[in-house]
């Protein structure tokens, strides 16, 4: 948060200000997703670009392998991913819709181990 307040091309952030509906696959009804950032950030080309950011570990970007012992602990990473999946879709929609270009970025991205 620091960066972004520092940062003279990020003309406007926020910090879960978007409220995005998506329908859970879960349980078929409408929640609320609250994507981790919203930045209005000036290009290289001086371009206004508006961008919806998810920060995620790169563990819950990926679908988890099939495993034949169904544990409590493989459940929770299947449905939070089937989540994440139809929060990310949403958000997809919802930015194009408006404009807005969106990302998630994981460690990977981060630079962070």
């Amino acid at each position: 948060m620091i960066y972004c307040d520092t940062n003279e091309k990020i003309l406007e952030w926020g910090s879960e200000e978007i409220i995005v509906p998506y329908r859970s696959p879960i349980d078929n009804r409408y929640h609320r997703y609250f994507p981790d950032f919203y930045i209005k950030v000036k290009d290289k080309n001086g371009k206004i670009k508006k961008m919806i950011i998810e920060i995620k570990p790169y563990k819950q970007c990926i679908e988890p392998k099939v495993q034949k012992r169904k544990t409590k602990g493989y459940i929770y990473e299947v449905v939070e991913y089937a989540k994440n999946q139809a929060k990310w879709e949403a958000a997809k929609e919802w930015c194009l819709d408006r404009g807005y270009e969106f990302k998630v970025l994981t460690e990977n991205e981060l630079g962070i181990k």
